[in-house]
């Protein structure tokens, strides 16, 4: 991560909005930042981490508390921090939750805090990736620098007076950093997936035990040794059971077989005397239903030719309709010639029918003709008239208009008159009343002096008790801000104590993640709820705004206490120029003038009064004279106009006939003439219409007519040829004639036919089936006996009872042996399982604890990485270190086990080449954890920058802590720092040691004053 730039608006120190531009500083800069104590220095380095994780670099002020005491009310709060990581860049924008004023109206509102993530391309332009939520614009910037607040600021800021937490980290707390450094969390999830591999095949195995004995007790069986003894005891007595089970099997069928032949046996014996007798009834039957076959035969034989009869008949009423519509063919073509000869006599009226329409057309259109000229004539008659009428008026307007203006100049007249003479009589007091002025504005400043010195009385006496209120609700907010302050307090504490009671031995953290709890949170008293929480800041809230508001009503006082004392001071001033004057002389002349001062002042009000007139008058007269030249105007235009209607009513007079001058008698004649026009028309349309349709007539009863000729004939043809059909037909059948064929047609109606048919058929059906079973039944009886079916039914019986009871025997002991032995399947079936299960833990569950650090060391499979990183870091830490220390110190990892279940692996030590031991960190000096953190910074960011997939740490920023080294060890670090920048890193320190500014030529000077700290950038 590289700074780009930096806008911090009325945060920490500044009161204005400061401007940083990283970019002036160079690609890979040495920069110092430089100032006085207190100027704002680390709020730099504040304002960058608060910017990308809402908190401090030292995580000691909260966001609320960053704003500026000196900034102005209506400035906001802000910080928008603009850097790089690798080629991509973006800009976040954060406000902190603060007071701010209401965009509309007084007072003030509480500001929401707010953070804004954009992503920058090459071409200015900006993609927004979070629009205003604080906590996804942080979840957002963990995920793009892969740090979190904390870790960021032990590798890439070592915060004023915390740059040892990295090196005194113990091996949970580092594994946590270079595990997010270095991405090493695939490890820590390989860890976690043979966890939960191992314990899943221990379930497994556990359910498997359960299982077996589940098994063992679904049969009532209390071990495996019970089940081997009762299936060698079921396998005797199932053979027993088998052998009985058979015999009474064979003897059941035997007798089964006995009988079932017997009842077929006598079963055939009753078919034969039922077919014997049904065979007597069925010929005795015979002579009727021979009689009635005969009859069927005749009616069925006359049904043979029934149809070349009825096709004869057909036929014969056919050629008898054919010669009907021949004739009537004829008589209808006869009267069309007559209707034809008709229409045609009428239709050669037609040419003279037409002349006549023509004629009475064009007498139509003259008609017509005639409207708009009998219009246009109206028209003219009306507007001349009313023309006329208007110039009559006007020229009375004109007259009354005169007049009025006559007495209009009269009136302006007299009123000047007047008015010269009341000017003549309020000039001769102009002097008198200029004295008495001057004599009342002396008076009138005196008696506003007085009022002026009573408000600056009480004006004064005001300001003392706003300022005393102010104070008490000053003091009132303190005690109201300290309860709320304190209420909040103890229902976090609460909340934690809550959270504490919940938390069991092994449980992770909520808040950090550990998995041990040596002090838990505890609270005794009574804990505030989150509502109480709320009602102390709302108090807060309430005593805040009285504060304000009585903090401005000081200011509107003060204010106008300020302007009264410039009006007194005024006042004294023009008394003074008028010093010449006593005031006793001044109210004798005031006196003296008072009775010409009326009569001026009522004088010079008549003038006034009569100047007002005099202009009214003017005007008035002024709209007269208008109004009288507009009415001669007027009278003209009017009087041409009529001089132009009269001319285009002549004109109409001229082409529009006497008799049709009246619009009714007009209307009448165009009405009359269409009527005539309308009947002519259509008479022409009715003689056409007519005379088509006669001939249309006459062509379509001809065509009739020779058609039924030609049906007739064709009908003629078809009768003879079905008479000589039906003819031969009845020669070659069974009747001698005609009536006899009639009488068999009409012996039997269709219903009775069918049935009859149908009696036949079963009949015949019914006695050659019977003949043919009695004989089949006769051969298969013959030399057979019927047999005892009774007695064999009980022997039946009783064989069948001997062996269900063989059967239930063997049964009950065979099901029983086949669940022994399935339980024996499936106990061998569990003991494979147990088998295999043991077989995989043997390897997954070793697998899991050396990955999960419970052999040996106690070394975790993810600390094992990271104590290989690790040693990678203090190799290139020890390098720098060595350097700085003269060749003294170098840093080690500790590889000895901690104790008890603590986490271990990733300890340091520092090796002491004066005393060749090696010892804690935690005894180093002060200037000697100073320069092994650093060595440690710089070593971690050459290390994460040189794996794959590591993150980019190419800044770093120092803050103090060389003033602990001396000049030898301070000339080392620094010449540390400057490899360091060669390398293509920025390099940040702030410091107050002079030798520091001598050798950084480049630095962000801090300025501090009384109205808030600025920056400014200065290069070598």
């Amino acid at each position: 991560m590289r700074p780009i730039s930096l806008r911090m608006s009325a945060f920490g120190p500044f009161a204005g909005t400061e401007f940083i531009d990283f970019s002036q500083l160079g690609r890979n800069p040495l920069f110092l930042l430089n100032g006085p104590t207190g100027a704002g220095k680390t709020t730099i380095l504040d304002a960058m981490c608060f910017a990308l994780y809402g908190k401090s670099t030292g995580d000691e002020r909260e966001a609320a508390q960053m704003r500026c005491d000196l900034a102005d009310e209506s400035l906001l709060t802000e910080v928008v921090f603009e850097f790089e990581l690798g080629q991509q860049r973006y800009r976040i924008r954060r406000v902190p939750d603060q007071e701010r004023l209401k965009k509309s109206g007084d007072g003030v509102t509480k500001q929401k805090p707010e953070a804004q993530l954009s992503k920058i391309a090459d071409d200015g332009s900006e993609t927004l990736l979070v629009p205003a939520k604080v906590s996804e614009a942080n979840t957002e910037i963990e995920a793009l620098t892969g740090l979190d607040a904390d870790q960021f600021r032990q590798v890439m800021v070592l915060p004023q007076g915390k740059f040892r937490q990295l090196l005194m980290a113990d091996s949970k707390e580092r594994e946590k950093i270079f595990s997010q450094l270095f991405q090493t969390h695939i490890y820590r999830k390989i860890e976690d997936s043979l966890k939960s591999q191992a314990a899943s095949i221990r379930n497994a195995a556990a359910e498997q035990k359960n299982i077996r004995e589940g098994i063992l007790q679904s049969a009532d069986l209390s071990q495996e040794q019970d089940l081997q003894e009762e299936l060698a005891t079921l396998d005797e007595a199932l053979n027993t059971a088998s052998n009985d089970k058979a015999q009474s099997d064979k003897a059941y069928d035997e007798a089964s077989k006995q009988f079932e032949v017997a009842k077929l046996l006598s079963a055939d014996f009753e078919q034969q005397t039922s077919l014997k007798a049904s065979l007597a009834l069925l010929t005795k039957q015979k002579p009727s239903i021979d009689k009635q076959q005969l009859n069927y035969d005749q009616a069925k034989a006359a049904r043979a030719i029934e149809k070349f009869d009825t096709d004869y008949r057909v036929r014969f009423n056919e050629a008898k309709q054919a010669s009907l519509a021949q004739t009537q063919s004829e008589t209808e073509l006869s009267q069309a010639k007559q209707s034809l000869d008709d229409a045609e006599r009428l239709f050669k009226q037609v040419p003279e029918k037409e002349a006549q329409l023509n004629v009475a057309q064009e007498q139509l259109r003259s008609l017509q003709s005639f409207k708009p000229l009998l219009e246009e004539l109206n028209k003219f008659n009306g507007l001349h008239k009313a023309e006329q009428q208007k110039l009559d008026l006007q020229a009375e307007q004109g007259k009354a208009l005169k007049q009025q203006l006559s007495d209009t100049t009269e009136q302006k007249a007299k009123l000047l008159q007047q008015q010269s003479e009341l000017r003549q009589q309020a000039d001769t007091q102009a002097a008198k009343q200029k004295i008495l002025g001057v004599a009342e504005q002396s008076v009138e400043q005196g008696k506003q002096l007085a009022a002026l010195n009573k408000q600056l009385a009480e004006s004064q006496q005001a300001m003392e008790q706003s300022a005393e209120q102010g104070k008490r609700l000053r003091e009132q907010h303190q005690h109201v801000e300290q309860f709320a302050n304190q209420t909040e307090f103890n229902w976090h504490q609460g909340q934690a104590a809550i959270m504490a009671k919940r938390l069991n031995q092994g449980d992770a953290c909520p808040v950090c993640g550990s998995q041990e709890h040596p002090h838990l949170a505890a609270s005794d008293g009574e804990l505030p709820s989150e509502a109480d929480v709320k009602h102390a800041r709302e108090s807060e809230q309430q005593a805040k705004d009285k504060l304000v508001e009585a903090r401005q009503q000081y200011l509107v006082l003060k204010a106008q206490l300020s302007e009264w004392e410039g009006q007194q001071q005024n006042i004294h001033q023009q008394m003074a120029s008028k010093a010449s004057l006593s005031l006793p002389a001044l109210i004798a002349e005031l006196e003296q003038a008072q009775q010409a001062l009326a009569i001026a002042q009522q004088a010079h009000k008549k003038v006034d009064e009569l100047q007002q007139q005099i202009e009214q008058t003017t005007h008035a007269e002024q709209a007269l004279q208008n109004k009288v030249e507009l009415a001669k105007d007027t009278y003209r235009n009017i009087k041409e106009q009529m001089g132009v209607y009269q001319a285009q009513q002549e004109r109409a007079e001229q082409n529009l006939p006497e008799q049709y001058r009246e619009p009714q008698l007009l209307e009448q004649a165009i009405e009359q003439q269409s009527a005539k026009t309308e009947s002519l028309k259509q008479n022409i349309i009715t003689v056409n219409q007519a005379y088509n349709a006669a001939r249309e007539a006459l062509s379509a009863k001809q065509s009739g007519a020779a058609a039924a000729k030609q049906s007739l004939k064709l009908a003629q043809q078809t009768l003879g040829e079905a008479k000589t059909t039906f003819s031969e037909q009845l020669a070659g059948s069974c009747f001698d004639n005609e009536g006899a064929f009639n009488i068999a047609l009409n012996s039997l109606s269709d219903e009775e036919f069918s049935e009859l048919e149908a009696l036949l058929l079963s009949f015949n059906q019914n006695l050659t089936k019977t003949t043919v079973l009695f004989e089949q039944v006769k051969a298969k009886l013959k030399g057979k006996k019927q047999q005892n079916v009774e007695a064999l039914k009980q022997a039946l019986v009783g064989h069948l009872t001997l062996r269900n009871q063989h059967d239930v025997q063997w049964n009950k002991l065979n099901s029983r042996q086949q669940t022994l032995q399935d339980i024996q399947q499936k106990l061998l079936n569990a003991d494979k399982n147990a088998e295999s299960l043991q077989a995989k833990y043997n390897v997954v569950g070793t697998l899991a604890d050396v990955a999960n650090g419970q052999t040996g060391n106690k070394i975790s499979l993810q600390r094992f990485v990271l104590s290989v990183l690790l040693d990678d870091v203090l190799l290139q830490a020890s390098q720098r270190l060595q350097l700085m220390s003269k060749g003294r110190y170098q840093l080690i990892r500790k590889e000895q086990r901690a104790k008890g279940n603590k986490a271990s692996g990733l300890e340091l030590e520092v090796e002491d080449s004066y005393t060749s031991k090696v010892r804690s960190v935690a005894t180093l000096s002060g200037g000697e954890s100073f320069m092994a953190a650093l060595a440690m910074a710089l070593g971690l960011s050459d290390v994460v920058q040189a794996y794959a997939g590591g993150i980019k740490l190419d800044t770093l920023f120092i803050d103090e802590g060389f003033g602990s080294l001396d000049q030898e060890s301070l000339d080392l670090a620094i010449r540390t720092l400057i490899d360091l920048q060669s390398s293509g890193r920025m390099v940040g320190v702030i410091s107050h040691v002079a030798e520091m500014k001598e050798q950084i030529t480049s630095r962000i000077d801090v300025l501090k004053q009384s109205g808030g700290s600025t920056t400014h950038i200065v290069m070598p």
